[in-house]
């Protein structure tokens, strides 16, 4: 399949929020995951020796099908991005090539280095080899075209913390899957159960070859191509949504069912400035606040449903 890549660099004063933006501008398209170029990112401890150097500038990329509604999604995407500048200040320039599906992934490649996420928690691209020290958890994930691969700031945050809260037995649901790699997490931390959900047929597929290729027997885990938490059924002990700010304040209103009772649900994905935004809702939702944590401007937090 041809695929569109669509990179959008920043020039200016760029903040976290105004990033989110532009991703939103893409996932309003259609497009499950986008890469971020952060030039003032300090590589973590463990990045990998002969990893891609850092990028030259602020940039937004996002991938869509080469399909008859292409040039629709580019007017659109034109037209929002415009409208960003006006608003932030911030000037935008997009650039368009075509790609292949196989050479997008073979590039990303360069990208990706296994990365320790906690102390005991390690995620490893297929392609790379690792040796694991003595009591080291290791995910193996090959993204392809969808979005988690552990070393955004937001799913280390989402796998730190589930590791932290989720019990061995729990049932786990996880909204906006993608690659799989939280339900792979959930899955060597002893969850008993594991659903997750994704509106993309392309994540949908990719999440099941990684879950599988975790040796997670296919008996103990569903995946659903919908919408957020409305087509699933069912309550669940954990809940992980690794999602944008507004798409979280919008699931807020739907996810009390899917939550049992005293459920903890881990939201990320979520700017420093929307934080208290989210925080407030999830109390009007009848949650209990039990963390917040930040990793570079970006936020996740953790409630619980009221028994």
């Amino acid at each position: 399949m041809k695929w569109i890549e669509a990179r959008v660099i920043c020039e200016g004063n760029i903040q976290t929020t105004d990033v989110e933006l532009i991703a939103d501008a893409f996932y309003d398209l259609g497009v499950q995951g986008v890469v971020i170029d952060d030039p003032d990112l300090e590589p973590e401890e463990g990045w990998g020796d002969g990893a891609a150097p850092r990028p030259e500038c602020h940039a937004v990329t996002g991938y869509f099908a080469d399909t008859r509604q292409a040039a629709g999604k580019r007017r659109s995407l034109e037209s929002r991005l415009q409208r960003l500048s006006c608003e932030t200040g911030v000037a935008l320039h997009i650039g368009y090539r075509s790609v292949d599906e196989e050479d997008w992934a073979e590039s990303w490649k360069a990208f990706f280095w296994p990365q320790k996420i906690t102390d005991t928690i390690v995620v490893k691209p297929t392609w790379r080899p690792y040796r694991p020290a003595p009591g080291e958890l290791v995910i193996e994930i090959d993204p392809g075209m969808a979005f988690g691969t552990g070393t955004h700031p937001t799913t280390a945050l989402c796998v730190a913390l589930l590791e932290k809260h989720l019990k061995k037995g729990d049932r786990f649901l996880d909204i906006g899957t993608g690659s799989g790699i939280l339900m792979a997490a959930a899955a060597k931390l002893g969850a008993r159960r594991m659903t997750g959900v994704d509106n993309d047929e392309v994540a949908v597929a990719v999440a099941r070859k990684n879950i599988l290729l975790n040796g997670v027997e296919a008996a103990r885990f569903e995946l659903i191509r919908g919408d957020l938490a409305t087509d699933v059924r069912g309550e669940y002990d954990l809940v992980t949504a690794n999602i944008l700010s507004e798409v979280i304040l919008k699931l807020l209103d739907h996810i009390t069912p899917v939550l049992a009772p005293g459920a903890i649900l881990i939201a990320s994905g979520i700017t420093e400035n929307n934080r208290d935004r989210v925080i407030a809702k999830m109390k009007r939702r009848h949650l209990n606040l039990v963390e917040s944590v930040t990793r570079e401007q970006w936020v996740a937090v953790v409630c619980s449903r009221r028994c």
